[in-house]
């Protein structure tokens, strides 16, 4: 799990570098810089602080399916990974779209894990005399 997560890490990394030619750069820098320091305290750690994975899953996945409704049926799949430049506004949005749902799930994950992990410990504490 951690070469997982320290996997993320850098896929999140890379999102961060390649945001800084984007006309918003700063907003996208912290929700992928975001789920890269989750993911790397995950690395690290295992476990991450619960309310922020959930917090940030919570702001991803909301952003993403709101910019996702306004796409949804109007791009091809192929369409996302036709060119690296921006094709269309569209293809655009439904690439910020997919990111931020990937980050609301990876942040759901973790923050699911981690609570699983600290119950799981808590019931075997419990069971020791």
């Amino acid at each position: 799990m951690r070469i997982l997560s320290a996997g993320m890490a850098a896929v999140f990394a890379l999102g961060v570098i390649v945001q800084y030619n984007d006309p918003d750069p700063l907003r996208w820098m912290l929700v992928y810089g975001a789920a890269c320091a989750l993911s790397c305290w995950a690395a690290v750690q295992r476990s991450v602080p619960i309310l922020a994975a959930s917090a940030l899953g919570l702001v991803a996945l909301v952003w993403g399916l709101s910019l996702e409704a306004g796409v949804y049926g109007r791009v091809m799949p192929a369409e996302l990974v036709e060119a690296w430049e921006m094709k269309d506004e569209r293809v655009e949005t439904a690439r910020e779209a997919g990111g931020l749902l990937i980050v609301g799930a990876w942040a759901f994950f973790l923050a699911g894990r981690s609570w699983y992990l600290r119950s799981g410990s808590a019931r075997t504490d419990q069971s020791r005399p």
